[in-house]
């Protein structure tokens, strides 16, 4: 099979990685519905560039696995942390995965291996992976290196009066004491 006989929406694994084939894409990022929604710009007019590889690997001993290397591209303007305003994020992913044959053994195999191991299917939906690899590079504080406007740093508390004066708690108990409270003196 040929790159363009694999669909990425529904990728038989197995036949890719035999025919160690290559897809690529560039897309908008609107394609991507989860990354778009963590845009700070409603319609972002972001790419999403994307390329995925097949590959099978035969241990020593063993059967051939399907591989794949996946590798990808996108900028999303994400909320700066400092001036709240937007900042192109440019995120990039690339990873292997190794596939196996059941949930199962993906599970047991994923907590040793350096690589991610999943489930070999034949209508494998490669745009999820792409789109959960990006997700997974988004920064936990976006910012700019230098923000383009001021950062205002004040806070402001409604309960809060920085003019009044504070009465002394101790000033009662000083009146209780000196007999000015008002209270029987004996």
């Amino acid at each position: 099979m040929k790159a363009k006989d694999f669909d990425a929406g529904r990728l038989d694994v197995p036949a890719f990685a035999q025919a160690g084939a290559v897809l690529s894409a560039e897309e908008p990022l609107a394609a991507f519905p989860r990354l778009t929604a963590e845009s700070a710009v409603p319609d972002a007019a972001g790419t999403v560039r994307w390329q995925a590889r097949g590959e099978l690997r035969t241990p020593a001993g063993g059967a051939a696995v399907p591989w794949l290397h996946l590798q990808a591209d996108a900028g999303v303007p994400l909320v700066c942390q400092r001036c709240l305003t937007p900042v192109d994020t440019p995120l990039h992913a690339d990873r292997w995965f190794r596939f196996v044959a059941d949930e199962d053994t993906a599970a047991l195999e994923d907590e040793e291996a350096e690589e991610d191991v999943l489930v070999a299917s034949r209508d494998f939906d490669l745009r999820a992976l792409v789109e959960d690899e990006l997700l997974m590079e988004l920064p936990i504080t976006p910012r700019h290196e230098t923000c383009p406007v001021p950062v205002a740093l004040s806070a402001a508390d409604p309960d809060f009066d920085a003019t009044g004066e504070r009465p002394n708690p101790f000033a009662a108990l000083e009146a209780l004491k000196s007999g000015k409270g008002g209270g029987s003196g004996g």
